[in-house]
């Protein structure tokens, strides 16, 4: 397995555990919300097994993050409060999403709007 490009320093939940917050060694830090780690998740479920296979994934406005296990010293698995837990982040995954996060999410929010479905 390669290393990563970016390590974390600190990962943390806000208080109300809407909110990831990681800083990196590079010196960059993410505020990530709960909705959007949900809906982008790297797992089966989201994903599927290849492009052609992701899934829009709606209504998730007001989830949150209720456990957070590391796996190795290479990933964090998130559970969220609708029972989702098959996603593993890893260390390049959470830095992405982090840094592409305008791309990444007006791409979400686009998919929703083209199929009808809402965040709510």
């Amino acid at each position: 397995m390669n290393e990563p490009r970016a390590w974390p320093t600190e990962i943390r939940l806000n208080p109300e555990k809407t909110v990831l917050h990681v800083t990196f060694d590079t010196g960059d830090t993410f505020d990530l919300a709960a909705e959007y780690l949900r809906v982008e998740s790297p797992s089966a479920e989201v994903k599927g097994h290849g492009p052609s296979q992701e899934k829009t994934i709606p209504g998730k406005r007001h989830v949150s993050m209720t456990a957070l296990e590391p796996i190795g010293n290479y990933a964090v698995k998130i559970t969220f409060s609708d029972g989702h837990d098959t996603g593993l982040f890893s260390w390049d995954y959470l830095y992405k999403l982090g840094s592409a996060h305008g791309d990444i999410w007006h791409g979400y929010l686009a998919k929703l709007e083209a199929q009808g479905l809402s965040r709510d």
